[in-house]
């Protein structure tokens, strides 16, 4: 069998669409939906998300400012920026960009960021909030895994999901997003004893580890759901993610590409999430 390729691109483009319709609906009571974007240093990957992220919030109407700051900045500037922005009446949702410089505590620095604006959820009382079943909002990258998840029309009820690598960004609260589903879950890493053995059993596999091609087509039973959260840049510049999309394709019954699948998927979630932010406030 050949899986069904998941478009991560149009699903993301109905969500913004009606991420654009909400915002048109508060800006018609007087209210302009806020994001703020901060970036600390010379990345060139983070500048590329953060321009996308901008470019994508004014095509859905949400009014961005970027806060650029230099590779020197002190963690205690970066905590005033937050505390600024915080207090801004304008700003509905705040966005550090990550990595940070290695001078700055990133766990600080999550913790400064008004919870009722952390529109990245990575805040300690966002990511409890989701842990008993009741976010304020959802991390935005396993937040749009369920959606493509959801797209395949699998009932998760009852189903065995996988998820390869435990980030506080993705694996911890995706689990808990499936579990919530009635999944039966089980989180792997890269040191997993048998990794196979884990993923060819599982209706859906999640492979967020950050290691390119790790998963491979004998690990994948025959008919599973594939989300390929990785992204990596090989040596001769292109890019892959952490599934071998070629292998994998032959057994799987839904798979997401790299790039083109989760990626889009995150942002549209950010800008959802801003909006619901907004929404509250109003």
């Amino acid at each position: 069998m050949t899986a069904q390729t998941i478009d991560g691109a149009r699903i993301a483009s109905d969500v913004r669409e009606q991420v654009r319709l909400r915002a048109q609906r508060l800006r018609d009571r007087g209210v302009v939906a806020g994001l703020a974007v901060a970036l600390v240093g010379e990345n060139p990957a983070s500048r590329i998300y953060v321009r996308n992220k901008i470019k994508a919030s004014a095509e859905a109407g949400i009014e961005s400012s970027h806060v650029e700051l230099p590779e020197t900045t002190s963690q205690g500037q970066l905590l005033s920026t937050i505390e600024r922005l915080n207090r801004d009446p304008r700003v509905h949702g705040i966005l550090v960009q990550l990595p940070l410089p290695a001078t700055i505590d990133a766990r600080a620095v999550i913790e400064a960021i008004d919870p009722d604006k952390d529109v990245d959820a990575f805040h300690p009382r966002n990511a409890g909030a989701l842990m008993i079943g009741a976010p304020l909002f959802v991390p935005c990258t396993p937040l749009g895994v369920m959606r493509l998840i959801e797209s395949t029309g699998i009932a998760l009820r009852g189903a065995r999901a996988v998820i390869v690598g435990a980030s506080n960004i993705v694996g911890k609260p995706l689990a808990m997003l499936l579990l919530q589903a009635g999944a039966t879950i089980t989180i792997c890493n890269s040191k997993t004893r048998d990794l196979a053995a884990h993923t060819r059993e599982a209706d859906v596999v999640v492979a967020a580890v950050g290691r390119p091609r790790m998963i491979t087509g004998e690990m994948i039973g025959r008919g599973a759901v594939v989300i390929d959260v990785g992204i990596n840049r090989l040596a001769d510049g292109k890019l892959c993610g952490d599934v071998d999309f070629a292998t994998v394709s032959e057994r799987a019954g839904w798979i997401t590409p790299v790039p083109g699948g989760v990626g889009p998927m995150t942002i549209a979630m950010l800008l959802s999430n801003t909006l619901t932010a907004a929404e509250r406030r109003a």
